[in-house]
């Protein structure tokens, strides 16, 4: 009897300590027992290994949906409200449904239901989260920006705003960023977002009388106030008070397509690593985690990688460093010391409140979040404005020359031009020049069905020794094109926005068909106007905006781009400075 308390025991630290940082589903976590090789006891099982290990305070068990009753006010007849506690949908997402594990009626979420069904009656198996860089608790942290009501724009650089914080030694900083290599502009960005995640965690005291005075607890209580104004305005103070919070543990590095953001990074995960931090590297789209895969494990050959998505055979592996797509972020609960999300203007994180929750919950209570994007949402870019939000700007690209500025071409929407099965002189003067300099063409669509059609109509346009393609996230062989697409064998290439990020192309060209349509954001014309012009062979692609009248995006897409070629030649950093100020 001994040796099996001994047993079950030792079974449920190695649980606990495999399970760590997790927060899998009851089934879950006896698969990633069973990967890890851990022995279960015959007589407990694993059932039992994890019960001991919540009663000894290693874990928690709880129910996957989680049920209580709220008030909307005081005296208010009680209503049950669900949340799942994997990916925090609320009522919202909830389903209930006969359920033949219990054998009753329960909710179940299906805002998660890819990752394996979340239900009422299912056990939920949170691991306790990492303690690598202080301690394991909620914390407040002093922003590295100046205080919001006391900003003033200035001319400083980020570095220069961050000396105020006692970053490492210049010396020092200067020979850690050195041997990565990077260009004047990535080496500043990237050493203000060392000196933020380098930065002692301390507590700070909120102090209530720095509020508004309006917002003062002591006002919202005052005699003859009605129970309905005064949670209204409790409401207002919580809101407050969070957007006043929420940005204290990220960095915003706001980079222009190209301009080398995973060299950046390079840095941070080694300073993370190297001070025993878990490193998290997330990006919303398959494509792009198993392109950087071979990058970081070329970069850190020491560390040990993990990569992350749908069916991969990593599953249940830990790494010092982790790639992943966000969605595979709702397994893991307070895991990560820095976590770093590329991309997160892009679908589909962008816009998705499940996804920001996981990414939110992935990081340790004392975690470091570093936001990477060349668009990012216009409620970064006023926290930014504003002070509130730490950042660095990167406004030019590795090579140091100017981004291509889009020229508007006046051509018919795609619809009209399969029509009358031609194209416009402008149209197809640009393109057959394009060809002729021997550029890679993208031709962005707005539609998927427009893909085939338009690639045959350009087809019979270009020279005979021209090969035309066409691709979407339809098609099965997207990924045997795009390599035919890289090395050269097609030439032009028919897509919609599934490849306006995440692709390089040496020597390339831009035309983006129906410019002005509703589905063409800024970001997304910005996104897609990047693909051109990344080489330092050919720093100057062309980019061209087809569409029968500009539109706003249009106009707010060429401001952005004209706006960060002046600010990269005001910092110094154009090589081509004619060229910048021209564009």
């Amino acid at each position: 009897m001994a040796e099996e308390a001994r047993a079950l025991a030792a079974a449920a630290q190695t649980a606990a300590a495999a399970l760590q940082g997790r927060a899998l589903l009851g089934s879950e976590a006896h698969a990633l027992l069973g990967a890890a090789g851990a022995e279960c006891p015959a007589a407990a099982g694993w059932s039992g290994v994890l019960q001991l290990a919540a009663l000894l305070g290693r874990l928690r068990l709880c129910s996957a949906i989680a049920g209580d009753e709220v008030r909307r006010w005081p005296g208010a007849r009680p209503r049950r409200r669900l949340r799942c506690l994997r990916c925090g949908s609320g009522d919202a997402q909830m389903r209930s449904t006969p359920c033949a594990s219990c054998g009753r009626v329960c909710a179940c979420c299906e805002a998660c239901i890819l990752l394996g069904r979340s239900r009422e009656c299912e056990l939920l198996v949170i691991g306790s989260g990492q303690r690598a860089f202080g301690a394991q608790h909620p914390i407040f942290w002093h922003s590295l920006a100046p205080n919001r009501r006391n900003h003033r724009p200035n001319d400083s650089t980020p570095a220069q705003q961050l000396s105020a914080s006692e970053p490492p030694e210049a010396q020092e900083a200067q020979d850690r960023l050195s041997r990565w290599k990077l260009s004047p502009a990535q080496a500043e960005a990237a050493g203000a977002a060392l000196a933020f995640i380098e930065q002692p965690v301390t507590k700070v005291r909120i102090d209530l009388s720095a509020e508004p005075t309006h917002r003062r607890r002591a006002d919202l209580a005052a005699p003859g106030s009605s129970a309905h104004a005064y949670f209204s305005s409790l409401r207002r103070l919580l809101q407050w008070r969070k957007q006043t919070d929420a940005f204290q543990h990220q960095f915003l590095l706001w980079a222009v397509t190209g301009a080398g953001k995973t060299e950046m990074i390079f840095p941070l995960v080694e300073s993370a690593a190297a001070r025993g931090g878990q490193v998290l590297i997330a990006t919303p789209r398959r494509d792009v985690v198993l392109e950087l895969d071979p990058r970081i494990r070329k970069a850190f050959p020491h560390l040990s990688v993990v990569t992350l998505y749908g069916g991969s055979p990593q599953r249940w592996e830990r790494g010092t460093v982790t790639l992943a797509t966000t969605h595979q972020l709702m397994r893991f609960r307070r895991a990560f010391d820095l976590v770093i999300i590329d991309e997160l203007d892009a679908y589909p994180y962008h816009g998705d409140p499940m996804l920001h929750y996981a990414a939110e919950q992935a990081a340790a209570a004392d975690g470091r979040c570093i936001l990477l994007s060349a668009t990012p949402p216009a409620p970064l870019q006023r926290a930014a404005a504003s002070g509130r939000l730490c950042h660095a700007r990167v406004p030019v690209r590795f090579h140091r020359h100017p981004l291509p500025v889009p020229v508007q071409l006046r051509v018919p929407p795609a619809a009209e031009l399969l029509r009358q099965q031609q194209l416009p002189a402008s149209l197809r003067k640009a393109l057959l020049a394009s060809v002729a300099r021997g550029a890679q063409v993208f031709v962005f669509v707005q539609r998927i069905k427009l893909c085939e059609p338009i690639a045959a109509m350009l087809g019979a346009v270009c020279p005979p020794e021209t090969a035309v393609g066409f691709t979407s996230s339809k098609d099965e062989e997207r990924a045997d094109k795009v390599n035919r697409f890289r090395s050269g064998e097609l030439r032009v290439l028919v897509t919609t926005t599934i490849l306006e990020r995440g692709i390089t192309i040496p020597r390339s060209d831009v035309f983006i068909l129906d410019a002005d349509s509703r589905l063409f954001d800024e970001a997304a014309l910005v996104q897609m106007a990047g693909r051109a012009g990344r080489s330092a062979d050919d720093p100057a692609g062309r980019v061209y905006f087809c569409s029968s009248i500009p539109s706003r995006a249009q106009r707010q897409a060429v401001r952005h781009i004209r706006i960060m070629n002046r600010m990269a030649a005001a910092k110094g950093y154009i090589i081509n400075l004619d060229a910048a100020i021209h564009k």
